[in-house]
């Protein structure tokens, strides 16, 4: 069944017929038409480009994928490129899926590179709107945009919740194992990323009110600012759990340098509580005589002498803190 709907005054009147018929609908004044596409082609494209009068530039965006996040506004239409975003609490990594979507006066066209990006939820929020949805297609548009956000939080949330994991074992005696370093390592890759999706929506949603009037004089207004109230906070939420991710991962190279410098302390104090016996046995292994050789009286005075020198070392590098 073809993902399409037909809302008439504010209801919704149709949905699920072919896209063919959308021709028909844009023809009638009090009709607003959404359809969607999945993976289209050129041809697919190029057709509803003669019916919507699309700028070629936009169908070539929509085409390439990897494009930034943007709204870009020409003389019939707008055109918007989004991210939704998914986190892998296992793996630390994250999936960024595209989406983007041509913008009439009184047609909304979405353009998904996968079925990843869940359609249906859109959907859900345009059914919840009530009466919102006599206001058209910035109606339909809010719905997009507010499910996008709401991804973006939702990853944000989700990566401050394993953040706090690693803040919570930082200070443990024992060294981060390779497995929380490789943790560490894919959430400041995801965080990167995420920053890459979340950091321009604050540019797109505010083009809608700085240059839609249609957006920024409806009744929707204060929806669209929640929206870019949200991806504000989302944006400035990464930044600083990107931060603390970069602190961490110096915190455990701190703590790594630390216990190597402790660990090369106390090889090196019982390095040197052993080189005294060592050095004092190996004169008594010598062939030449020294005071005491031969007797017993010798013996107990180099066993003595090796004995308080090595608890002497003891004491102080204990003292010290380095045994």
């Amino acid at each position: 069944m073809a993902r399409t709907r037909l809302y008439r005054k504010g209801k919704l009147e149709a949905e699920g017929f072919p896209i063919a018929d959308v021709s028909d609908h844009l023809g009638e004044p009090d009709a607003v038409v959404w359809f969607d596409l999945c993976t289209p082609t050129r041809a697919d494209l190029d057709a509803i480009s003669e019916e919507l009068g699309l700028h070629p530039l936009a169908i070539e965006d929509a085409l390439h994928a990897s494009q930034r996040p943007k709204l870009d506004v020409y003389d019939s239409h707008m055109f918007l490129n989004v991210y939704a975003t998914h986190f892998d609490g296992d793996t630390g990594r994250l999936e960024s899926v595209e989406a983007s979507a041509f913008v009439t006066e009184r047609a909304l066209v979405t353009v998904r590179t996968s079925e990843s990006f869940s359609i249906d939820q859109v959907q859900r929020r345009w059914d919840s709107g009530g009466a919102l949805a006599e206001h058209g297609v910035a109606f339909l548009l809010h719905g997009l945009l507010d499910y996008v956000v709401d991804t973006h939080f939702e990853v944000v949330e989700a990566m401050d919740d394993q953040i706090e994991k690693l803040e919570e074992g930082l200070f443990h005696e024992t060294l981060p194992g390779p497995d929380e370093q490789r943790r560490t390592f894919e959430l400041r890759k995801s965080l990167v990323n995420l920053r890459r999706v979340v950091a321009p929506m604050r540019e797109v949603v505010n083009t809608l009110f700085r240059r839609n009037e249609i957006i920024r004089d409806s009744t929707l207004a204060p929806y669209f600012q929640d929206v870019y109230d949200h991806a504000v906070r989302a944006a400035e939420w990464t930044d600083s759990l990107r931060d603390l991710v970069g602190n961490i991962r110096e915190a455990h190279m701190t703590m790594a340098n630390n216990k190597m410098n402790l660990i090369m302390k106390r090889v090196t104090s019982w390095a040197a509580i052993i080189a005294v016996p060592t050095m004092i046995t190996g004169f008594y292994g010598q062939n030449v005589p020294y005071p005491g050789s031969g007797q017993p009286w010798g013996f107990w005075t180099s066993t003595g002498l090796w004995v308080v020198a090595a608890v002497v070392l003891y004491t102080q590098f204990k003292k010290r803190d380095w045994l």
